[in-house]
């Protein structure tokens, strides 16, 4: 079970590997053409408001690519310290805190798309709940993640940091 969770945990952080260049090569060429347009011509009013959302997605699904690869900064300092067990249930406690974290993440990024469903963007008149809805998935991605990690923890498995787990 936990070797197909860790299948679709890789397979999610795939896309968002693909899904952060597209944006990251999406965010320079709309930046790029907003210099171009101020310098040469009208500015265009899109591309700041498309760099804008282009950014908030951009950090929030990073965000899940650096947990899932263990780059996010952490204090190992008492983990470091303790013995093989002392670190699984150290494991365990923080995947737990985590997986609280997230969910209320998920609920609130979820009441604040709610709140923003009437409103559309000034240039691009998208829904800004389309522009939100970045918070609640990257919650629930997050979450699947530390689910993974408190299975580990539980099933005593140590993940290896660089985003290749272990069994």
């Amino acid at each position: 079970m936990l070797r197909s969770l860790r299948a679709v945990e890789s397979a999610i952080d795939a896309v968002l590997q693909r899904i952060a260049f597209a944006g990251i090569v999406a965010l320079v060429a709309v930046m790029s053409l907003q210099i171009v347009s101020r310098v040469f011509f009208t500015a265009t009013s899109w591309t700041e408001e498309t760099a804008r959302y282009l950014l908030i997605w951009l950090t929030f699904l990073g965000a899940c690519l650096a947990y899932h690869r263990g780059r996010h900064i952490a204090v190992t300092v008492l983990g470091d310290g303790l013995p093989p067990s002392g670190r699984r249930i150290c494991q365990g406690l923080i995947a737990l805190v985590t997986i609280a974290f997230m969910a209320v993440l998920l609920q609130v990024g979820l009441d604040y798309m709610e709140l923003q469903s009437f409103q559309q963007s000034a240039a691009l008149r998208m829904p800004m709940s389309t522009v939100y809805s970045v918070m609640p998935l990257s919650a629930a991605i997050m979450a699947y993640m530390a689910l993974i990690d408190l299975l580990e923890a539980v099933l005593g498995e140590r993940p290896d940091t660089t985003g290749q787990r272990t069994s």
